[in-house]
């Protein structure tokens, strides 16, 4: 449905690899105006040059800074005017017991996975509620609706982006706006590497063994997008055929 998708102005956290750089690829070559924000902007440049992507296409944002993301809305809109998506990307992933204390790392995945969706929020809404239309794509994961030992924090941090999306597609009704959750599987992205964690890290890796392409992503979020405008996709939950959990 790439007739839903051409010249969409759609902004992109955590683009610079994995799931966000899928989806920037995919909805490129469908014809969207992308804006694409990440920490490694050196990253984001490369693939702006790859896709015949100009400047204004990336900028530097840290989603645990309400600022940053501010800005790279603010940028998507100076520079075409409106904003038509708002893919909340941006996660991380280093699971561990709780007995084993990681506090540090605990605060890292609510401030990138639960503060950094509501950031996101925060600065398109406003904007698409005065234009009377738009679309929050949130990233949630299987572990949102499944909770295994190590991921507890990790899970919880998913489970509550599927609630405020729930919230958030009740109240955005009278605006005329979509919101979608996708909950991937075992993806192959970098998603796994932030696991310092031995034991887990070797637990993860038998889960991941099956991985399936972050193409497969990229399609889930293209399929929200291309439909109708009466159409409202709320929810996407896939894994790798192979993947019990």
């Amino acid at each position: 449905m790439d007739q839903g998708i051409q010249g969409k102005v759609i902004v992109i956290t955590g683009a610079s690899s994995g799931l966000g750089e899928a989806a920037a690829r995919l909805l490129s070559a469908k014809g969207a105006k992308l804006v694409l924000g990440a920490r490694r902007l050196a990253r984001l440049q490369a693939l702006a040059r790859e896709l015949s992507l100009d400047d204004a296409a990336v900028m530097r944002a840290d989603v645990t800074d309400c600022a940053q993301v501010k800005a790279l809305v603010d940028h998507a809109l100076a520079t075409h005017g409106r904003v038509d998506v708002m893919l909340n990307n941006a996660g991380l992933m280093p699971n561990s017991l709780l007995q084993k204390l990681h506090v540090e790392e605990w605060d890292q995945m609510i401030d990138v996975n639960i503060k950094g969706v509501l950031y996101g929020i925060a600065a398109a809404l406003p904007h698409m509620i005065a234009q009377k239309h738009g679309h929050i794509i949130n990233v949630s994961s299987v572990a949102g609706h499944k909770v295994g030992a190590g991921g507890a924090v990790y899970s919880g941090t998913k489970w509550a982006v599927r609630a405020i999306s729930e919230g958030l597609r009740q109240e955005v009704k009278p605006y005329n706006l979509r919101t979608t959750i996708i909950s991937p599987g075992a993806v192959d992205t970098e998603l796994t590497h932030t696991i310092t964690d031995p034991d887990i890290a070797a637990g993860m890796a038998k889960t991941y063994a099956h991985a399936i392409s972050a193409d497969s992503f990229a399609r889930a979020v293209a399929f929200a997008i291309g439909q109708p405008e009466d159409v409202d996709i709320n929810e996407i939950l896939f894994r790798p055929t192979a993947q019990m959990y």
